[in-house]
């Protein structure tokens, strides 16, 4: 592999799109061009019925009128998916991804919209929600799925019902109903390099029919992909990709009456894996240490240490007042804690060190009010959201600062970026006549930030937690400016939190034709946008950035041409303005980090989303997956300039096969994928990181005994063992002949993060 090749990709072989097009083409090929009456879904003994809620209330897939993956209980367990970037394979124009640094950061990105910078203060392009309860940062947000019912995928702008930050889509968590028995699993796993997981998971009934107690525990290990090579700090763990993560849940359901419920609900995970070292793909101009052999292994000059906390209560009440119309309340408090290192150069020496610390939390409070009748369903309510979220992080420069004759150069930013939203909202669907209806919502926003930050240099190595680093300790005296506010105080600093407040009106409007009851034609336009912001690295007294938003259309289908053959179709546009975009200001001061926040780029984009199940026989089924993405850059403003849309490709494509031996001693249930994504870069402004288009085998048996007690699942993923780039670092220019201008910290720091290499797993459980 050539180190110093310009695009540093990996370097398997394209995979030809045109097989992807006639996978796809023959899964289509038995599709009749009129659609066929057929029974009630209910008596359809091939294609199950899909429950989902992503309209707030309970309704089959088949009625949803929006794009939408739903991935139940059962097929995840078949198919082995345990954390929620796994889901990406499944649903088209779909990246969910682990960021740089930590296991438990999520970077995820929707039909080419998102945020990939996890720093406090930006907001996320896409929703994650747990029970309807929104998690408000990509810290934690990597969930192992632990006694989960489903997890739903909603692509497009879902601003009417979820709100701000969910430009992109929402991804639903959502955890399994009490059944009112006495239950107790008990799962155990073993695995490539080292892997021990156990979870434990149960209920009881306190008072019968009326009280019941979940709970939920998992403790999950594994070694490190790789490991750093070198630690220049002494009695480090030296593990690389390792895992240490334990999670909990615990619920307490309460049903005093037949229309009355009640859902106090508690988890908490932490995640103690080591800081993730990035792979060097150009050498170092400032050490010797080669380039590793593995994407996986690294150096570091920080400690290994990492923590990612994520706790949160909840409480749920639901009151039907009638057979039509139902109160439901949803209240919850989340916060999050990660003291991080992040080692940007990945070197023994202190070229460019960031320790950093994530401090969040928030509040929320929904009531809704739901009417369910004849031609005729309504979902309001009314949304407060409170939240806080500071932070700080040292960019250590020591070999520059060391180069001056200073002790050491730390530029040090710190902050809160806090928040505070409250909304109305509703959505109505109407029959127009027996096959037509409309549906009509709208959502008004009102939203205040205020922030404040403060950046300087400091002339030494600077930590966060002085303990940390054995010997080291902040310096007396040497704190930094605030930079950011509003009001100045005699001696002319800024003292006061900078504020701002924006309003929004995003309104949704639909048709849906159901031509018979298998097949529904719909076509709707939505708005969404994502929270105005302040800049959290200003190095200035700068404006907030403006909302973004996004307008987008869809037109598509949902049918079920025969017992065993569903397809369901989108073709969707969008439009996505006032982009906030993360500019540099060039510098020739190595010392520099002078980055803006604006609104300076707009992008369309149009694609393709195709879900198709056909069910061969009673024992076997086959699913495909297609996304297709076309986007272009409308306005671009940005310095460095926008050159396409990051973390997305134009292909995405799942094929899936799933087969049913049945045996004297139960069912064994044999399940196979192959996932294929295209060309991406990492980064909006470079061509430095890009990944070539790659494909993914994985394949699965599981086993359940007829009495349903013992089961067992035998697991492997990414066989063919593809090296795939999922995050980055970029601080190094490109001269455009082979050679580079080194950046921040005077290194080429040109890093990459990598998905998971092969593994195998064997799972074990029981049921009492």
């Amino acid at each position: 592999m050539n180190r110093t090749n310009k695009k540093f990709v990996n370097l398997t072989p394209q995979i030809n799109r045109s097989l992807c097009a006639l996978a796809v083409a023959a899964a289509f090929a038995s599709t009749p061009l009129i659609a066929q009456e057929t029974a009630p879904a209910a008596e359809k003994k091939g294609l199950e019925r899909i429950e989902v809620t992503a309209r707030k209330t309970v309704e089959s897939l088949q009625e949803v009128p929006i794009s939408v993956t739903s991935i139940g209980g059962l097929e995840l367990d078949e198919k082995g998916i345990a954390v929620l970037t796994e889901i990406q394979q499944f649903s088209p124009n779909t990246t969910l991804q682990n960021s740089r640094g930590t296991n438990s950061t999520l970077t995820a990105f929707i039909r080419g919209v998102g945020q990939q910078d996890p720093l406090w203060g930006y907001e996320p392009g896409v929703g994650i929600y747990i029970d309807d309860v929104y998690v408000a940062r990509p810290q934690g947000a990597v969930l192992d799925l632990l006694d989960v019912a489903r997890i739903e995928v909603l692509r497009g702008p879902q601003g009417t019902l979820y709100g701000k930050n969910t430009i992109g889509g929402a991804i639903k968590y959502v955890t399994k109903p009490m059944s009112g028995d006495a239950e107790l699993n008990i799962q155990g796993t073993v695995g490539s390099y080292a892997q021990k997981d156990l979870k434990v998971t149960g209920q009881m009934p306190i008072v019968e029919d009326k009280l019941y107690v979940g709970f939920g525990y998992g403790n999950l290990n594994r070694d490190g992909f790789g490991e750093y090579l070198i630690s220049a700090l002494p009695n480090q763990d030296l593990e690389n990709y390792n895992k240490e993560l334990s999670a909990a849940r615990l619920t307490l359901e309460f049903t005093p009456s037949d229309d009355l419920f009640f859902r106090l609900a508690w988890d908490k995970t932490t995640d103690d894996s080591n800081a993730k070292g990035g792979y060097r793909l150009l050498p170092s101009l400032l050490t010797n240490a080669p380039v590793p052999d593995s994407v996986f292994d690294s150096y570091t000059s920080l400690p290994t240490e990492n923590k990612v906390e994520l706790e949160g209560i909840s409480l749920t009440a639901n009151w039907d007042i009638s057979d039509t119309l139902a109160l439901k309340y949803i209240g919850s408090k989340r916060e999050s804690y990660s003291p991080t290192n992040i080692d940007f150069d990945n070197t023994p020496l202190d070229i460019f060190d960031v320790p950093a610390i994530y401090d969040d939390n928030n509040t929320t409070h929904e009531l809704q009010l739901n009417y369910r009748g004849d031609g005729m369903s309504v979902v309001s309510g009314l949304y407060m959201y409170d939240g806080e979220s500071c932070g700080q992080f040292e960019a250590i420069l020591g070999v520059f600062g060391r180069s001056l004759g200073l002790p050491g150069l730390t530029r040090e930013v710190s902050g809160c970026n806090n928040s505070e939203s409250t909304a109305a909202y509703v959505q109505g669907s109407f029959d127009l006549s027996d096959k037509l209806s409309m549906t009509v919502g709208a959502r008004y926003t009102n939203e205040e930030k205020q922030a404040n930050v403060s950046n300087g240099l400091v002339y030494g190595p600077v930590y966060p937690e002085s303990n940390w680093i054995p010997g080291y300790t902040r310096p007396d005296g040497n704190l930094v400016p605030p930079v950011l506010g509003t009001d100045t105080n005699a001696d002319g600093v800024l003292d006061a939190p900078k504020s701002k407040s924006w309003s929004r009106f995003t309104p949704r409007v639909g048709l849906e034709y159901q031509a018979n009851p298998d097949l529904m034609f719909f076509a709707s336009y939505s708005q969404g946008f994502k929270s105005g912001t302040f800049n959290p690295r200003a190095t200035v007294n700068e404006p907030a950035a403006n909302p973004e938003i996004v307008d987008s259309i869809e037109v598509g289908m949902k049918s079920d041409w025969s017992d065993n053959l569903r397809v369901n179709l989108t073709l969707f546009s969008l439009d996505h303005k006032d982009r906030q975009y993360i500019g540099v200001i060039p510098s020739d001061d190595a010392s520099v980090l002078n980055q803006y926040l604006s609104n300076v780029a707009a992008s369309s984009a149009k694609g393709i989303e195709a879900e198709v199940t056909y069910v061969v026989n009673d024992n076997l089924t086959f699913d495909v997956a297609l996304g297709t993405y076309d986007a272009k850059i409308e306005e671009n403003n940005a310095v460095p300039p926008l050159l396409g849309i990051s973390n997305t490709p134009e292909y995405t494509f799942n094929f899936a096969a799933n087969y049913v031996l049945e045996t004297s001693i139960g069912d064994l249930m044999f399940n196979a994928n192959y996932y294929y994504r295209d060309d991406y870069r990492l980064f909006e402004d470079s061509d430095l990181l890009q990944q070539n288009g790659y494909g993914m085998l994985n394949m699965s048996v599981s086993w359940q005994h007829d009495d349903g007690h013992w089961y067992a699942s035998l697991h492997g993923k990414n066989l063919s063992n593809k090296e795939y780039m999922v995050g980055g670092y970029n601080f190094v220019g490109d001269n455009g002949d082979g050679t580079y201008t080194p950046g921040l910290g005077g290194d080429n720091t040109l890093i990459g993060y990598f998905g998971d290499p092969r593994t195998v797993s064997l799972t074990v459980g029981y049921r009492f």
